[in-house]
């Protein structure tokens, strides 16, 4: 019989996510932070359909992005979700991601980006950095962490920037796709 198809899912510093792949696969949740690893592993026992026959067999890993213990050419997909603003050397991380995927294999990032229309680009500027860090206070008792995000978001690079560093990490086919006009892109790239 063919392998298991072997998936990785970054979570570095984001929510857990669930993966939609089949039977016979294995989907890695890799973090830097133990305590979100925990979170993710107490709601995945919580979720029928992770439970069942079939499901994809869930592995834990804590580690650094810039610095994965995975052999090369171990994953067919690698994917990180609002995490990769939050590596210290976004190019690293993602020579990284190239290494550890197989000739064929996807990288997928779903991450805040910026808003390419100039109007509504001033609309959300203010609302981002006026009304999300007061809701942060009002609702998490933390506004810092939520003044941190939207900041830290401000200073990625925008979509056609991150692209190209997409592509200098050895990257082809690279493509994103802007969502809610341009407030979060998926971005894309394969090991050929």
């Amino acid at each position: 019989p063919a392998p298991p198809l072997t998936h990785t899912h970054l979570q570095q510093g984001g929510s857990s996510a669930e993966s939609g792949v089949g039977a016979r696969s294995e989907v890695t949740v890799y973090d830097i932070n133990t305590d979100m690893l925990r979170v993710g592993e107490q709601r995945a026992i919580k979720r029928p359909s992770l439970q069942r026959a079939g499901a994809p067999l869930l592995r834990w890993v804590e580690g650094d992005a810039e610095k994965l213990p995975f052999e090369d050419n171990s994953f067919d997909l690698y994917s990180i979700a609002f995490g990769i603003r939050n590596v210290t050397n976004v190019p690293n991380a993602l020579k990284e991601a190239r290494r550890v995927l197989r000739p064929g294999g996807r990288f997928v990032c779903l991450e805040f980006s910026q808003v390419e229309n100039p109007l509504l680009r001033k609309f959300y500027d203010e609302y981002s950095f006026h009304v999300i860090p007061a809701m942060g206070a009002a609702v998490a008792n933390d506004r810092a962490s939520y003044q941190y995000l939207v900041e830290s978001i401000r200073k990625f690079p925008t979509q056609p920037e991150f692209a190209k560093w997409i592509s200098e990490a050895g990257f082809e086919a690279v493509s994103y796709s802007n969502l809610t006009f341009g407030a979060v892109a998926v971005h894309t790239g394969f090991k050929l």
